[in-house]
């Protein structure tokens, strides 16, 4: 039998059950304090884009969800929906999931490319001159 999720003590149908302001008690300091100050438009058009995608039925639709918002705090009403995070050049898609509550969108979608050494390429070196080209 699989455990089921808690978030500090809350199950996932409760979570999405209590009020807004009793969600931010339960953040941490940071989150807390982020969600307190208000949201930013970009924020606030994404809370209005994921709640009509929750009340209709479409599943393409619910994978259309983009945003550059990589500053918002995943609520519980995001669970189980995919959103396209933008990484500065590509919308990465994150697949929201109850362990993610209380992170920030950004922490999923990462921004720079790990560097991959391979052979080195033409124009590397002085000594790439004279190497024969097949």
């Amino acid at each position: 039998m699989p455990k089921e999720y808690t978030y500090r003590g809350y199950t996932l149908e409760k979570l999405q059950t209590i009020s807004m302001d009793e969600f931010i008690r339960l953040l941490p300091s940071r989150q807390r304090r982020s969600l307190q100050r208000g949201l930013t438009q970009e924020q606030r058009i994404l809370l209005e884009n994921i709640r009509k995608v929750k009340t209709s039925q479409d599943e393409e639709q619910k994978n259309m969800i983009k945003t550059h918002a990589r500053d918002t705090v995943i609520l519980p009403e995001m669970v189980g929906l995919t959103i396209h995070v933008h990484n500065g050049k590509e919308f990465t898609p994150v697949e929201v999931t109850p362990e993610l509550i209380g992170h920030y969108l950004g922490e999923f979608a990462i921004t720079n490319e790990p560097v991959k050494h391979g052979s080195p390429g033409i124009g590397s070196s002085r000594s790439s001159m004279y190497v024969p080209l097949r």
